[in-house]
């Protein structure tokens, strides 16, 4: 990969994470940022960044679960495979359901792979991220943590106390932490976790680099999940 189209990922994965980040505030605390300071907070970084208006609009309208039109967004997920043996997941969210399977089934041909199940190599969990607090880290909290239920407990990469369950006690756990060691949820989603038995191992793939390149660009992708180390 060349210099330009370095940083050219590099912008794309950044504003992936800024977007992101905005849907998760307004799913969690509502779309209006003047009774969401968290929202706020992050819509400001976010135009400091040059991340564009309509960028900003189209993810706090994805964290309510509709479009920047107002229409109800379906939830697609696709699965694939693509050279050498890597499983994907991708996550969607459109209120153009036929045209958004289209795009999916050509960008993966493009790239010689194959629409075909991949979940079994993944297991479903719960995650959650609680926002940084001063002198609470994951050691911290990890006994609390456990014993809520937990199955693991990790650090983000801004420094938050990152907690993993079983999905079907996403909900109860984050509560539950949140009460006993008095941290603010921040995000709670359920996600693929590739199988550690499944990875596809420690190898470099053009076609992996330029799918998610892609991907960055469709407004509809919500998350992207690979067994690629």
């Amino acid at each position: 990969m060349t210099k330009p189209e370095k940083m050219y990922a590099s912008v794309n994965k950044q504003r992936s994470a800024i977007a992101e980040e905005l849907r998760s505030a307004s799913k969690q605390h509502g779309p209006d940022p003047r009774m969401n300071p968290r929202l706020a907070s992050i819509i400001a970084a976010a135009k400091k960044q040059g991340f564009p208006k309509i960028s900003i609009e189209n993810a706090i309208a994805r964290g309510q679960g509709v479009s920047p039109s107002g229409a109800a967004l379906e939830h697609i997920t696709i699965e694939a495979m693509i050279p050498p043996s890597i499983a994907i997941i991708v996550e969607c969210q459109t209120d153009t359901k036929l045209r958004t399977l289209q795009d999916m089934r050509l960008l993966v041909k493009e790239l010689g792979g194959s629409m075909t199940p991949t979940s079994h190599l993944f297991d479903r969990k719960g995650k959650i991220m609680f926002e940084k607090a001063e002198g609470i880290g994951e050691e911290d909290i990890f006994d609390q943590a456990i014993e809520a239920g937990a199955i693991d407990v990790d650090t983000g990469d801004g420094g938050q106390v990152v907690v993993f369950t079983e999905a079907n006690q996403t909900v109860a756990v984050a509560n539950a932490i949140s009460r006993s060691a008095g941290l603010k949820i921040q995000s709670s989603d359920i996600i693929w976790d590739p199988k550690e038995d499944m990875m596809a191992g420690a190898t470099t793939s053009e076609a992996l680099d330029s799918f998610l390149d892609r991907l960055q660009e469709d407004s509809s992708v919500q998350e992207v999940y690979t067994n690629a180390s």
